[in-house]
């Protein structure tokens, strides 16, 4: 229910054993029930979510709190903001090794922050 883009990502994470209920691996083939409560590793953070309804249609984006609660644990929330501002202040994917002068700024940047 719009956790994975499509379904064969979402059968690919079931296969890959990311997608668990009460300590067993689910598959793909796996019947929900109202108040199951499942989970789902992505990326090292664990996102925790029970069924409130099931629905035999896709269902746009505003409808999913009807059909689902998140139950995800602070903590696990708090890493994975930690990871995307990490990912956002990163260089981007593909761009290689910094530069001569790319490297001196960063050095420049962190001898400033720590010196102090």
């Amino acid at each position: 229910m719009r956790l994975f883009k499509t379904r064969s990502m979402a059968a690919d994470a079931c296969a890959k054993g990311q997608i668990q209920m009460g300590g067993t691996t689910l598959k793909a083939s796996r019947t929900l029930n109202t108040g199951d409560v499942f989970t789902v590793r992505r990326h090292g953070i664990v996102f925790t979510y029970k069924v409130l309804q099931l629905s035999e249609n896709r269902l746009g984006a505003k409808l999913v709190p009807e059909y689902m609660q998140d139950l995800t644990t602070p903590d696990q929330l708090e890493l994975f903001e930690m990871a995307r501002f990490a990912q956002q202040m990163g260089r981007e994917r593909g761009t290689g090794r910094p530069t001569k002068k790319e490297r001196r700024e960063i050095d420049a940047f962190f001898s400033d922050v720590f010196d102090e």
